[in-house]
C-alpha cells in the first residue's frame, strides 16, 4: 500500500486539449499526465504558446479537457457539476498569476481575508489567518497598506498569501515572478518556497526562469503537448 504521505493530491491523467482556429486544429495537450505531492514544488517549462497556462487552467478546474481526467484530493473532477467544481476550486486550489490582481480599494490584510470570508469563516478567524500569512511573508508592518502603497514584490507576496488563505491542497502559479526585477523576484521566490514547505501545499510553477526552475524539487517540460520529466545537470566551472 502506498504511504499516505506520498499519495498525490493532484493527478492529471491523459489530458487532451485543442483549439480550432479557422479550419485548423491546434492540439496543445496530448495525453499529458503527471502527479503532484504535498509539500513539493514542481516547475513547468515550455516556450510561449506551448500550453502551460492551458494546463494550469485545466488543473485548477477553470477549463475542462477534451479528454482525460483531473483527480483532485482523490476526486475525479470530471464527474462534478459546475457548482461542485467551483466549490472544489475555492477549497482545494490557490492561484498566483504574473500580475497580482489585488483589489485596489482594500488593504493587504483585507485582500487576504476576503476569500476566507466568502467561504464562511468569521471575520476574527479570517483576520488571524491573514495576519499569520502576511507575517510569514515579511509583511507584518504593511498589512494596513493598499496595493498602490506597496512595491511590486510586496504586492505579489500579498497575492501569494491570498492564494493559500483557504489552506488549499494545490497552488498553481503562472509566471509569478515574471513581472519583477531579478532581486525582487529572488525574494518573492524564496518566500514562496518557504510558504509551500510550511503549508504542505503542492505547488506547480510555470516559469521561463531556468535558475528558479532548477531550485524546485522537480521539473516538467511541456513539449509537443506531452509532459516530460526533466533533470537539470549542474556543470561545475573548471578551476
Amino acid at each position: 500500500m502506498d504511504n499516505p504521505e506520498r499519495s498525490p493530491v493532484l493527478r492529471l491523467e491523459n489530458l487532451d486539449r485543442g483549439f480550432t482556429q479557422g479550419d485548423r486544429r491546434i492540439d496543445v495537450l496530448k495525453n499529458a499526465s503527471a502527479a503532484f505531492y504535498p509539500g513539493e514544488t514542481v516547475s513547468l517549462l515550455g516556450p510561449s504558446g506551448a500550453g502551460k497556462s492551458t494546463l494550469l487552467h485545466i488543473a485548477g478546474l477553470l477549463e475542462r479537457p477534451d479528454a482525460g481526467a483531473v483527480v483532485l484530493n482523490g476526486v475525479d473532477c470530471g464527474t462534478l457539476t459546475d457548482a461542485e467544481r467551483t466549490r472544489a476550486r475555492r477549497l482545494e486550489v490557490g492561484f498566483v498569476y504574473q500580475f497580482h490582481h489585488l483589489l485596489p480599494e482594500f488593504s493587504a490584510l483585507e485582500n487576504v481575508m476576503l476569500p476566507q470570508l466568502i467561504l464562511g469563516r468569521t471575520k476574527s478567524e479570517a483576520e488571524t489567518r491573514a495576519k499569520a500569512l502576511l507575517g510569514m511573508l515579511g509583511l507584518k508592518e504593511r498589512w494596513d497598506h493598499r496595493p498602490t502603497e506597496l512595491s511590486g514584490g510586496e504586492q505579489q507576496r500579498v497575492a501569494i498569501a491570498r492564494a493559500v488563505a483557504n489552506q488549499p491542497k494545490v497552488l498553481l502559479a503562472d509566471e509569478p515572478t515574471g513581472n519583477l526585477d531579478p532581486s525582487t523576484a529572488e525574494r518573492v521566490f524564496e518566500e514562496l518556497l518557504r510558504l509551500v514547505s510550511e503549508e504542505g501545499v503542492a505547488a506547480v510553477v510555470a516559469t521561463h526562469n531556468l535558475e528558479l526552475a532548477a531550485r524546485m524539487d522537480r521539473t516538467l517540460r511541456l513539449a509537443d503537448g506531452h509532459l516530460v520529466e526533466e533533470e537539470f545537470v549542474v556543470v561545475e566551472a573548471k578551476s
